[in-house]
């Protein structure tokens, strides 16, 4: 395997920070990676699902949304939107060095990004998530006890993943212009769906109804009920990026 990091500027003008890993052969395709709410590239999950894609023969990218990890500009200046304009930016920047991406992947809220993205993205010819949710309203339960004083003052600092990030009214309002259902109907390529049986932040009912919601060919695989959400149990990340390369390899 060959790595190179690669930057570009995001969506709110500040440099995005990547990562992109080929394979030691002829690559057969390009997939670009999303990481889960507050997280980076460089967690469990993004890691070892890229990896077993690198291991089927396919290049993997990843990045590191605006605010986060290596990644330059203010967390507090980021919503979901510009979630979405990252990965599309990230697309074009790919494309520029010859490494277009094919197939988009997504962790959590990036399952639901790579799920809005798709019809953005020129060439995409099919979208893998694991523990997506199916609205991204349900991030507000996160927000629950700092909600007055969001929409107070504009904005409040709210402990996630650890430490405490600044959380907008724009952030928590720009959640509810996006349907993720409907970004899943109208795809008209295929989808997969990857699900902890035991996922206790996003139930596999999410899951259920995005495969619902989806048009064929689609797929839902659950992973049993040692994983958790961010697969950070023993085996289940690489168990995941297994599933997905399989899935991969098929798509046309």
């Amino acid at each position: 395997m060959t790595r190179g990091r690669f930057t570009f500027l995001g969506a709110v003008d500040a440099p995005v920070a990547g990562i992109l890993d080929l394979p030691d052969g002829p690559p057969r395709g390009t997939v670009l990676y999303a990481h889960c709410f507050t997280c980076s590239k460089d967690t469990i999950a993004s890691a070892r699902i890229c990896r077993a894609l690198v291991d089927a023969g396919f290049a993997a990218a990843r990045i590191d949304f605006t605010g986060l990890g290596e990644s330059g500009g203010a967390f507090r200046d980021t919503s979901f939107s510009t979630n979405i304009e990252d990965l599309v930016l990230a697309a074009e920047h790919l494309a520029g060095l010859g490494a277009a991406p094919e197939l988009l992947v997504g962790h959590s809220l990036g399952g639901a990004a790579v799920l809005a993205s798709a019809e953005h993205i020129r060439g995409v010819r099919g979208v893998a998530t694991v523990a997506a949710p199916y609205t991204v309203t349900a991030l507000h339960r996160h927000f629950t006890a700092q909600r007055a004083r969001i929409e107070r003052d504009g904005e409040a600092d709210v402990p996630l993943a650890g430490r405490p990030l600044t959380i907008t009214r724009a952030f928590v309002h720009d959640l509810d212009t996006h349907d993720i259902a409907a970004s899943a109907a109208h795809l008209g390529m295929p989808v997969l769906f990857v699900h902890a049986l035991g996922d206790r932040e996003v139930p596999l009912a999410d899951a259920e109804r995005l495969y619902a919601a989806a048009r064929e060919p689609k797929e839902l695989v659950t992973l049993d009920g040692t994983a958790n959400h961010l697969l950070t149990r023993p085996g289940s990340a690489a168990r995941a990026g297994r599933i997905i390369a399989r899935w991969a390899a098929g798509v046309d």
